[in-house]
């Protein structure tokens, strides 16, 4: 046999090999195996779309939320003022009118949080118009900073730029610094409120909020100027709510200074 006649054997075999193959009949996909290819594919399909809505939901709305809440900030006004002025412990100013529903008054800071910590309030505690756009809304029909009674303001744990999201690390003697800026009246005045304590409570425990905070139906005095963090608890959970109460320490206007708690390391 010569070498031109294997190799054309080897071929004819390898050619009739391929075209036995080709005529093989397929096999048919049962109805059942039909359906599990489907639910499988649904699945996967679902899977990312799970992913991907988790992404939205935990990083890009924040992404988006504190864009826009530093905006607000700016868009206040408050100018950066020198030295720590003296601490008022007197009646404190309060804003003469309380600001229209979504209107934002003011920004909170707190150094617990970290020195690049500082977030608008707004009026109202909408989750749409207030929580999930501005970031921290002050309770209607609760006092004003600086007054008798207590301010009680809401914000998200997690999402929209989450602004309690440290809310469980507070410890009692925490300062919370909020200024409250009107430029129409020129009121540019701070507020600083020590922590006192905390507590979980289911959503109905609305006397957190009262103006004596969990003693409702009692008139606040001169010395009852509160303040009531609410945030949802666990995290990812609205089953229960997170509570931080603190009371006023002491106010001073903008123009004397800035205060001191603001320039201090947190321990």
């Amino acid at each position: 046999m010569t070498a031109h006649e294997t190799l054309s054997s080897r071929r004819d075999r390898r050619d009739g090999a391929v075209g036995a193959a080709r005529r093989a009949p397929r096999r048919r996909q049962t109805v059942g195996g039909a359906i599990v290819s489907l639910i499988a594919e649904l699945l996967i399909i679902a899977g990312v779309g799970t992913g991907l809505y988790v992404v939205w939901t935990a990083w890009w709305t924040d992404v988006v939320a504190v864009n826009e809440q530093t905006k607000l900030v700016d868009g206040l006004g408050q100018r950066d003022t020198a030295g720590t002025g003296t601490e008022h412990r007197g009646p404190a100013p309060v804003l003469a009118e309380p600001p229209a529903v979504t209107d934002v008054f003011g920004t909170m800071q707190i150094p617990r949080f970290g020195k690049d910590y500082e977030r608008p309030i707004g009026e109202g505690t909408d989750r749409e118009k207030v929580l999930n756009t501005i970031g921290l809304g002050h309770y209607v029909d609760t006092a004003m900073p600086g007054a008798e009674g207590n301010f009680a303001v809401a914000g998200h744990r997690v999402t929209y730029g989450k602004p309690l999201n440290q809310i469980a690390e507070l410890k009692t003697g925490d300062d919370i610094v909020v200024r409250v800026t009107d430029a129409k009246t020129k009121f540019d005045v701070w507020y600083v409120y020590k922590v006192t304590d905390s507590q979980i409570v289911t959503p109905d425990h609305v006397e957190t909020i009262a103006p004596v905070p969990n003693k409702p139906g009692v008139e606040p005095t001169a010395d009852d100027r509160w303040m009531t963090l609410t945030a949802c608890h666990p995290m990812w959970s609205a089953k229960e709510r997170y509570v931080t109460h603190a009371k006023l320490d002491y106010w001073m206007p903008a123009s004397e200074g800035t205060p001191k708690e603001l320039s201090e390391t947190v321990q």
